[in-house]
């Protein structure tokens, strides 16, 4: 090879070798729970807006995310995460995995969803909420009265006929778990849930599922959350939602940076982003109750003001609390779990 020709073969070569590595700096893994069309809609418009960003997603359930990013602290595989529920990033936070950064736009949001560390940690996107999906259908099958409360649930009425998410798996049924042992206190909330126990069909390893169980009619009861009630009631499913008298427990879902990701720069574009006023818009789009003031507008079959419905839901003693109270209810109830 002639000496100008080797040297624009090298010059080639290493601009390829550079441009791969940039390619490579701008590839984000992140890990998350999001309802599969929330995930491609936000995926979608995070790309437009910050295409040199390829995001290598990783989707699944509340709790399998967790028990991953747990399994994988000494070695982490994640950047970030977008769309898990807050008191799984609190424990994540306990065990330091967490980067801090306060993103742009942070002192726009509601101070409640957000990490109250000095640098934050983490950062809330939108709250979603527990409701009971009711196939009006099926129940007058069955002769089943509308249950107005959590209590009724457990009247001998609707034995057999009540599906709820495993709480182990799904970050709706440990909400629901969390939410009636504050509720009613431990001794009174375990009591409840045995109760309950006696007319659950089967725990399903998904929070939507229950409510999809109910707008097919495989279930004539589904404990779920209002966004899958609403989605499936617009979607023409003969459903009526719920929102029990003594309170809804509720999450946030939330985004955050893992600590060790080789990629930071392209993590905190993501993370300013999230925070961002478009972003919450678009949380808006399925979820009444977003970070942002001002932002949100009435969601279709959502009650008119929802926030007015959540219990006080202590988010530090749930994270704190959560093995404790997965092995009890495991010990209790596992054998209802359908198969995973």
């Amino acid at each position: 090879m002639k000496p100008s020709n080797r040297l624009r073969h090298l010059l080639a070569a290493a601009l390829t070798s550079l441009s791969c590595a940039a390619v490579a700096a701008d590839q984000l893994t992140v890990y998350t729970a999001l309802e599969p069309e929330d995930l491609k809609k936000y995926a979608d418009r995070f790309n437009a807006d910050h295409p040199d960003i390829k995001i290598n997603w990783v989707r699944d359930s509340t709790g399998v995310i967790t028990a991953r990013l747990l399994a994988e602290k000494n070695n982490p595989k994640a950047d970030a995460v977008w769309g898990l529920a807050a008191t799984s990033l609190k424990l994540l936070q306990q065990q330091d995995m967490l980067e801090a950064y306060a993103p742009k736009g942070l002192d726009k949001l509601n101070p409640r969803y957000v990490d109250n560390q000095q640098q934050p940690q983490w950062i809330g996107m939108d709250a979603w909420m527990a409701a009971i999906c009711f196939n009006t259908v099926e129940a007058q099958k069955h002769q089943l009265p509308i249950p107005a409360s959590w209590q009724d649930l457990t009247k001998p009425v609707y034995r057999g006929h009540v599906v709820m998410p495993h709480p182990a798996s799904s970050g709706t049924g440990y909400l629901d778990v969390s939410a009636w042992l504050q509720t009613f206190g431990e001794e009174q909330g375990w009591a409840y849930m045995d109760g309950l126990h006696q007319n659950i069909k089967s725990y399903t390893h998904s929070g939507s599922k229950p409510c999809k169980m109910a707008a097919t009619g495989e279930a004539p009861i589904g404990i779920s959350f209002a966004y899958r009630g609403a989605k499936e009631k617009s979607a023409g499913a003969p459903l009526e939602l719920i929102f029990p008298s003594e309170g809804l427990g509720w999450e946030m879902e939330a985004a955050a940076i893992i600590k060790g990701s080789q990629r930071l720069a392209a993590a905190k574009t993501l993370l300013d982003w999230a925070a961002s006023e478009k972003a919450n818009r678009l949380y808006n789009e399925g979820y009444a109750i977003v970070a942002m003031p001002g932002i949100a507008r009435p969601v279709e079959h959502f009650p008119a003001e929802p926030e007015k419905l959540l219990i006080d839901n202590d988010f530090d003693w749930a994270a704190e609390s959560r093995e404790r109270i997965l092995a009890e209810w495991q010990k209790r109830y596992e054998g209802k779990a359908e198969a995973q």
